[in-house]
């Protein structure tokens, strides 16, 4: 993109042939934890089937791949929009078995019990935990981190590693903004303990979701043919602009509130907030279309 190309374009179409493949955001871009979004799906069914382009999901998820991908199907995001997915719970697997062995108490909701399973580490009460596993909070609807405040200065005083399965702040749920796992991170370092943190915008999962672009594709694809969607500058647009790849900025999501109308943003207030933030889009639209 250059200084005189507008950053808003209509929808994907206008840039697809200039990829062979795409690293997907999930929540806020397919869908918002209660729908899908149609015109987001046709989207990437038309790029895989239009140019032969490849799709990997890449999300923040603190659960292994298999149960989001019946999440997706119970939305209404039906195989055929991707190729693959590689969730935070994934990588964060991969941390846990390194710490097998080890008593771990477990701060999230039952959902993400899964996350656990097989990877050799012992739940076990607050009490005689030696490393935290956090995947959100107890009860999302409800709870806030502030509810959390004295826990966890008690296990900063006991010195625990914290693992963070999920970098995300918030997420929209519905209408609603929900508190995750990575407010619980934010506040645990802030007090000074130590932490773990996987998924965007930390090179682990683009390593991941690369590697399963290459596999689906059969051989390497080049740096300058992948295009990273999503909506969150902390997570997704930081992370693909750390990896050095070209970002298609989602602005209707969770920051929709900060550009105008979120069907009609203004350019030059996302122009303005990427600077800022000290990131790049390479184009941007309210809500992924083709």
């Amino acid at each position: 993109m250059t200084a005189s190309t507008p950053l808003l374009v209509p929808g994907l179409g206008a840039i697809a042939s200039n990829y062979d493949g795409i690293l997907c955001d999930v929540w806020g871009v397919l869908h918002n934890g209660v729908a899908s979004f149609q015109d987001a799906v046709t989207a990437l069914q038309t790029f895989r089937k239009e140019t032969g382009g490849s799709v990997v999901l890449i999300t923040n998820a603190p659960r292994p791949n298999p149960p989001i991908r019946e999440q997706l199907a119970s939305l209404g995001v039906p195989d055929d929009a991707y190729d693959d997915i590689v969730t935070s719970g994934d990588v964060t697997r991969q941390l846990l078995e390194e710490n097998a062995g080890s008593k771990l108490f477990r701060i999230g909701p039952e959902r993400d019990y899964t996350l656990y399973e097989g990877t050799g580490v012992i739940l076990s009460s607050a009490d005689e935990a030696e490393l935290i596993g956090c995947t959100g909070l107890f009860d999302d609807e409800v709870e806030t981190p502030d509810d959390y405040t004295e826990l966890l200065q008690g296990f900063v005083k006991r010195g625990l590693k914290m693992i963070c399965a999920n970098p995300d702040i918030v997420v929209e749920r519905g209408n609603r903004l929900i508190w995750c796992s990575g407010a619980l991170a934010r506040d645990y370092e802030a007090m000074g303990g130590d932490v773990a943190i996987v998924g965007k915008p930390f090179t682990p999962i683009y390593k991941s979701a690369q590697a399963k672009l290459s596999a689906v594709r059969g051989g390497d694809v080049a740096q300058n043919r992948i295009l990273a969607i999503g909506d969150g500058l902390p997570t997704d647009i930081k992370g693909a602009c750390q990896e050095n790849l070209d970002v298609l900025f989602i602005t209707g999501g969770i920051h929709a509130a900060d550009f105008g109308p979120t069907d009609a943003p203004d350019e030059a207030l996302v122009l303005e907030r990427l600077a800022k933030e000290g990131l790049r889009a390479t184009a941007a639209v309210p809500r992924l279309v083709w």
